[in-house]
């Protein structure tokens, strides 16, 4: 069954590459008609991609960048084949860049035995080329604008996307939604789970009335609202 993309608001669109909505990606149309992509799922999440590009009658050659969020496998596992197929220029936060380039896993810091096998067993990842990197601060001419929010600590270049203008917060691993209930990171998976928590913060600052996650169905009434709500019971 192909992967239609879900429309979360105008040119912003959810791509569910891994079930209804374990792993997602997001596409997003710019004003001068090309689109970018927010994560590239799994290795085997490339023809799922481009599927859903052509859903909305888009082609990969008009994905003018691809932001990854980190670089674990489940955000950048199909960014080495979708860049075969498309123009878009590879961006990632500076402190993630070797480890999406050598395709080694950043190191895990804590999730006891748990942490220490998946460490061992998930050393490395598919690696793909990095074409420049960003840090917090930086803003991308993405749909009606795009800040990156640098929050490291499930990896060392962990970032989250805020489109101001049109009330979209992207929380790639800073916050999981399973089963309709908000989560920080898991330990098992953190680089380093209390800074993790402690920048996952920041994310009850900004305005939006849309949160999307990597990990879960968005939220779309009383987002910011259940943000904070969540962040305030640590």
């Amino acid at each position: 069954m192909p992967v239609l993309p879900i429309k979360l608001t105008d040119g912003v669109w959810r791509i569910p590459t891994f079930g209804r909505n374990l792993i997602n990606s997001y596409l997003i149309e710019n004003s001068d008609g090309t689109i970018s992509l927010i994560d590239c799922g799994l290795k085997s999440t490339s023809k799922k991609l481009i599927a859903s590009l052509r859903a909305i009658n888009r082609s990969p050659e008009e994905v003018r960048e691809i932001l990854i969020t980190h670089a674990h496998s489940d955000h950048l596992g199909g960014a080495r084949k979708f860049q075969e197929a498309s123009s878009g220029k590879t961006h990632i936060h500076e402190s993630d860049v070797s480890y999406a380039e050598n395709g080694k896993n950043p190191p895990i810091g804590g999730g006891g035995p748990l942490g220490r096998v998946l460490g061992f067993v998930s050393s490395s990842i598919p690696s793909c080329h990095i074409d420049q990197t960003f840090k917090d601060g930086d803003r991308f001419n993405i749909g009606t604008g795009l800040t990156v929010l640098h929050t490291p600590g499930h990896s060392p270049g962990h970032c989250s996307f805020y489109l101001g203008n049109a009330g979209l917060l992207i929380t790639g691993d800073a916050l999981f939604n399973f089963r309709d209930k908000i989560s920080y990171s898991f330990a098992a998976f953190c680089y380093d789970e209390k800074m993790s928590k402690d920048t996952a913060e920041r994310l009850g600052d900004p305005d939006y009335e849309i949160v999307a996650f990597t990990h879960g169905p968005p939220i779309r009434e009383n987002a910011k609202q259940s943000v904070r709500e969540f962040l305030g019971r640590r």
